[in-house]
């Protein structure tokens, strides 16, 4: 037994048909008019021979036909792939070939890297969203089929979507996450903060992250207003939180950080608004006194994409002195703390794995069991993230696993080191990673992109470590590069700086 993501939008239209549920730039649509969509998509799938447990892949930005070609495709048991349309056409091949996906909804804007990348895949079908071409349009296809709801395939513990990760140190892994798991996850945001009727949220967060995805979900559940932000831009955001009476948002620290700089006189009242929700990396916590100095208050999210979402909230109400934790669980999920390779329980307080139970975590990763071994157990997420839980429950993530550098019998933790070296007013970005020691094993070695004008030394970065940590965390070199790697995500490919150590 099990839901239909699909359904759940149907059961919603039936509640409230004319609640508003979608705003983009040229429509308003209600409930009952996404759903409508949802079921011209499911016909168009249908009648086009795709069957339960296909896939399709969307290339789109923020927008409503995103989400009701995921949503049509759950109702008649097809599987979404989302993918990143930051990815180059190798990249976006890769996916594709790997996913098997015989179905491309695309934007139009990216019909020339469609085009680059046709021959390489094995995708048969395409549908184009807008803009000219010879591939059917997405608005002229869902005039052609039917508003009737069709027969529910699949649900339960079936794959609804396939997100990619970013693939740090490898191939990226398709994470499948079920019908099951979309529901509970909705269950868990909407049960842990308050997130309720007849809300209206700005979707500024990329669909093709789950952090931009769940809380969508979250939306239909509730019966809350998505409006829809294709591109980020600051002074936007704050104008349309004001024109569109937002009540919250997810975001990345990235992002906070540029809507600071807003000068004030462009940043409107925001009489309705509640919360900025945040992750995706560490929220500094000056940024959060910045904008509670504000009055704009900020919580913190610890997520993954094989949980479905949400692991863990920081929220005020648990105090300013436990900003630099996680928080605590979300509804419905647990965190428990492992010795590295083991399912040994550690007692509060001390560093190990933070492994994860619940129904959200997913099913495993499409076409690779090997992958999906190393991860999952009995029902628990090897989450590969180093932490620990302190007394009040509170979850602190330390680093990567992958990323700790064992230095002399000791445990150093990257994420520890560039927290010390960012302070430095003169560092942009730090990436600390371990190069081999025959004395010690490993030693901690820094990669910093400084200001373009700044003149900081080795030496300098050097005694600010020690001011702060013990001697044997200190970083033991210094390289300053005009780039620090990353993959199309942003994420920092700390293989590739091993990989110039080793040279």
């Amino acid at each position: 037994m099990g839901v239909n993501t699909g359904q759940i939008l149907a059961n919603r239209a039936f509640l409230t048909p004319n609640l508003e549920a979608c705003v983009g730039a040229g429509y308003r649509y209600t409930f009952k008019e996404v759903n409508a969509r949802a079921n011209r998509w499911a016909s168009y799938l249908a009648a086009n021979g795709l069957k339960r447990g296909d896939r399709i892949a969307v290339l789109a930005k923020n927008n409503e036909h995103a989400t009701c070609t995921l949503y049509g495709a759950a109702k008649t048991g097809v599987i979404t792939v989302l993918m990143n349309w930051r990815l180059t056409g190798t990249e976006l091949s890769y996916i594709l070939n790997d996913s098997g996906a015989c179905l491309l909804v695309y934007d139009a804007e990216f019909a020339s890297v469609v085009d680059q990348i046709r021959p390489l895949i094995p995708t048969t079908r395409f549908v184009r969203k807008g803009g000219q071409g010879t591939d059917p349009e997405f608005e002229a296809v869902l005039t052609e089929g039917s508003d009737d709801e069709p027969i529910y395939m699949g649900g339960g513990n079936d794959a609804c979507i396939i997100m990619y990760t970013s693939g740090t140190t490898g191939k990226p892994k398709g994470a499948m996450i079920s019908h099951n798991n979309t529901h509970w996850a909705s269950l868990g945001l909407t049960h842990t903060l308050r997130w309720a009727h007849k809300d209206r949220y700005m979707l500024v967060a990329p669909l093709f992250h789950i952090g931009g995805l769940a809380p969508y979900f979250a939306n239909v559940h509730v019966g809350a207003t998505t409006v829809f932000m294709p591109d980020f831009d600051p002074v936007k955001v704050f104008q349309t939180m004001a024109e569109e009476r937002i009540n919250f948002l997810m975001t990345v620290p990235l992002m906070l950080q540029a809507m600071a700089m807003v000068p004030e006189a462009a940043r409107p009242k925001l009489p309705h608004f509640r919360h900025f929700v945040c992750g995706a990396a560490p929220v500094p916590a000056s940024l959060i006194r910045l904008y509670d100095q504000c009055g704009l208050k900020i919580c913190q999210v610890y997520g993954a994409t094989e949980y479905s979402g949400a692991i863990t909230f920081w929220t005020h109400d648990m105090g300013l002195d436990k900003v630099a934790t996680a928080g605590r669980p979300v509804f419905h999920g647990a965190v428990k703390v492992f010795a590295p390779g083991t399912a040994a329980e550690l007692p509060r307080g001390e560093v190990g794995e933070l492994c994860l139970f619940g129904p959200q975590v997913f099913l495993g990763y499409w076409n690779n069991p090997l992958a999906t071994k190393q991860v999952l157990t009995d029902g628990c997420y090897r989450s590969g993230d180093l932490g620990k839980i302190d007394e009040s429950g509170c979850v602190t993530v330390v680093d990567r696993l992958k990323d700790m550098i064992i230095s002399g019998g000791e445990n150093i933790y990257p994420a520890e080191l560039e927290t010390v070296i960012k302070a430095h007013p003169s560092v942009v970005e730090v990436a600390v990673t371990g190069k081999p020691s025959r004395k010690w094993g490993e030693v901690p070695v820094a990669f910093i992109v400084t200001k373009p004008t700044a003149s900081v030394t080795e030496e300098e970065i050097m005694d600010l470590c020690r001011k702060d940590l013990a001697g044997f965390k200190c970083v033991k070199e210094v390289r300053f590069v005009q780039a620090i790697p990353k993959n199309a995500t942003g994420k920092i490919l700390k293989h590739e700086l091993r990989g110039q150590l080793a040279e």
